[in-house]
């Protein structure tokens, strides 16, 4: 008799890259010089299969989310990273910027308590809870 064996088992642990968490890190830091408020970074990457990390934070006003915006636009293409995708200007309530690996969220107060993403994720581990934990990590 033929003894049936199923090839062994690989369990394949899927990483955030160093580049994804140096983008976040550079990302964090542009959000602090501008006084983001509640910088947040969530790892998804075990629940999504399109992004790895969601960087979320708020600006006081329509004129401050949209130069938070700015500024980590700015500082990512000094990394060669340009956004993928570009939303929410128009109205400058909630602005995301999709970089594939990274989302960033700048939202204005009410707008980011009405979604909640952080509850909504609540299953993602937050690798930070404040910039100065971003910069410090890894």
């Amino acid at each position: 008799m033929w003894a049936a064996t199923s090839p062994p088992v690989e369990r394949y642990i899927i990483t955030i890259a160093a580049e994804t968490e140096a983008l976040a890190r550079t990302a964090a830091a542009a959000l602090d010089d501008k006084k983001a408020v509640d910088v947040t970074l969530l790892d998804v990457h075990e629940l999504l299969v399109i992004t790895d990390l969601f960087l979320i934070a708020s600006g006081a006003t329509r004129r401050q989310v949209l130069g938070l915006v700015d500024a980590v636009e700015e500082a990512l293409r000094g990394l060669d990273r340009r956004p993928l995708r570009r939303e929410g200007e128009q109205d400058a309530q909630w602005v995301l910027l999709d970089y594939g690996d990274l989302v960033v969220h700048v939202f204005d107060h009410p707008t980011r308590a009405y979604y909640d993403l952080e509850r909504l994720w609540g299953d993602a581990p937050r690798l930070a809870t404040g910039v100065s934990s971003v910069l410090t990590e890894g």
